[in-house]
């Protein structure tokens, strides 16, 4: 039985396993036929996409064509116009070319006749000249032969006459157009001038740097040269001052050139000479002591000059040279209180022009500020101030103005001319500057004797302390017109060989008189 069930189940699983295999066989043929199904299914419908895809390509192709067909048709015809317009006007270019060709021919035939016209009228011109040439030899000969003159003789009197002519109306019309510019700039200018003497009320004299020294006796003398001299050395040593021991009674004189150490000894040997104290170490201390209150005193000078005059922001280095023109002075004139006076001055003009008024001041207070170390630099003071103001940030037109003040180089600003008539106003007041007599005399001489080297002047007179120039002349040799020549003349004679403070007026007279006497 168990031998049978296991042949009866080895049967079954025998054929299980082939109807297995059958039926899987058949599931793969059906699956594949499925599969084959698809794939053509597949094909057929790209097959039938390409097809589509390929007429609208080719209806697209054939669209494109036709577009650029028309546009290529449009373009050939919008070309075919355009040559038929170029052609139209090559045509009328033509025709116009043929018309000016036509005219220039005519116009050539017509220039051809003219020319030859021409030539016959020179021939005859030329007949005429020579014709004209003979008899005008005949008159000149006839003329030389009747005054007496040949013809340079003549024509140098006719140029000798015309150029007189011609000076006399020039003096004329100079003396015209002078007197109605004088009497305009004269007014304004007296007006100006008068408003800003009137509202500046500077003391006449100023106070003068002291270069002696009071003694209480004589035998301080001997007390200051010290044993062997060493005391005086010591101070000449300590301040650069040379110190002059003579007969005068009870004063020492103190002689350098630079006014601030001429001060400082000053101040040092008087207190030395109160102090009693007199030795070389002494001496060294007190000097030093003075030197930097000396320092602190000038500081504030200038200080208190730029506060009087309103100038801010000034570079304090400007501020200490400021300070040393106190111990500064010029013909006398003490110039720190000059450049206050010109500041001031300056300012009051500068009002009256209607310029500003804080530049015309600044330039005022700093035009003299060269004064303060020429005795170290060499040059004109003008110019070292100029380098200075330009040094220390002043503005252009403040420096300018500086080395403007005395012709150092040409004015170009009426700031400039403000402050040079400023400056000849504070020096040319009375008591303002002192002269010696010698150079005061030799001036009103060289004046008088410019004057008269000049032909024609009769007698000359230097008045007004050589401000005014007076001059006579001969009427017989000088005409009414050739008087305001000959005074442009001795103004620049005496511009170009004098030196002189302010300015210098030249007035020709000239006068005829007529006398008879009754018998």
């Amino acid at each position: 039985m168990d031998f049978q069930l296991i042949i009866y189940l080895g049967g079954g699983l025998v054929a299980g396993i082939a109807v297995g295999i059958l039926l899987r066989k058949r599931l793969v043929e059906g699956h594949e036929a499925n599969i084959n199904a698809q794939g053509k299914l597949i094909i057929e419908t790209a097959i039938s996409q390409a097809e589509q895809i390929k007429k609208e390509s080719l209806l697209k192709a054939k669209e494109a064509a036709y577009k650029q067909k028309q546009n290529a048709e449009e373009e050939i015809r919008k070309e075919k116009l355009e040559l038929k317009e170029e052609l139209q006007r090559l045509g009328q270019k033509k025709e116009q070319l043929k018309q000016e060709w036509t005219t220039l021919d005519t116009r050539r035939s017509d220039q051809e006749k003219h020319s030859e016209y021409l030539k016959t009228q020179e021939k005859e011109l030329l007949e005429k000249n020579k014709e004209a040439e003979l008899l005008i030899g005949k008159q000149r000969f006839e003329l030389e032969k009747l005054s007496g003159l040949s013809q340079d003789e003549a024509k140098k009197m006719l140029m000798e006459s015309l150029e007189s002519e011609a000076r006399m109306d020039a003096a004329k019309r100079l003396a015209r157009i002078e007197n109605e510019m004088k009497m305009e700039a004269d007014r304004k200018g007296k007006n100006i001038l008068a408003l800003a003497i009137s509202r500046y009320a500077g003391d006449y004299v100023a106070d003068k740097t002291v270069s002696m020294v009071p003694l209480p006796n004589d035998e301080m003398k001997g007390r200051i040269i010290g044993r062997e001299g060493r005391n005086i050395r010591a101070i000449e040593a300590a301040t650069g001052i040379d110190i002059i021991i003579d007969d005068t009674p009870e004063a020492v004189i103190l002689s350098g050139f630079n006014p601030v150490r001429r001060e400082v000894a000053r101040l040092a040997l008087l207190q030395l000479i109160t102090d009693g104290r007199i030795h070389p170490a002494r001496i060294e201390e007190v000097v030093e002591k003075v030197t930097k209150e000396l320092e602190v005193v000038m500081r504030e000078a200038g200080e208190q000059a730029t506060f009087d005059v309103g100038c801010h922001g000034v570079h304090v280095e400007l501020i200490n040279l400021l300070g040393r023109l106190k111990y500064r002075t010029s013909y006398g004139q003490n110039v720190l209180q000059h450049s206050l006076e010109v500041a001031f001055l300056c300012g009051i003009m500068a009002a009256e022009l209607g310029i500003d008024v804080k530049m015309a001041k600044r330039a005022g207070l700093l035009h003299d500020i060269g004064k303060a170390v020429d005795h170290e630099v060499e040059g004109s003071h003008a110019v070292i101030g100029r380098d200075l103001a330009k040094k220390y940030g002043e503005p252009e037109a403040v420096v300018y103005a500086i080395g403007a003040h005395h012709e150092d180089q040409p004015p170009q600003s009426v700031l400039d001319i403000l402050v040079q008539s400023a400056d000849a106003l504070s020096g040319a007041r009375p008591g303002a500057r002192k002269e010696m007599l010698q150079s005061y005399v030799k001036r009103l001489e060289d004046l008088e004797a410019i004057a008269d080297a000049f032909e024609g002047v009769d007698k000359s007179y230097a008045i007004q302390a050589g401000r005014d120039l007076r001059i006579i002349v001969d009427s017989q040799k000088v005409k009414d017109g050739e008087a305001t020549l000959l005074s442009q003349d001795i103004a620049k004679a005496i511009e170009e060989k004098l030196t002189y403070p302010g300015q210098i007026r030249v007035t020709v007279i000239r006068e005829t008189r007529a006398v008879q006497y009754a018998r």
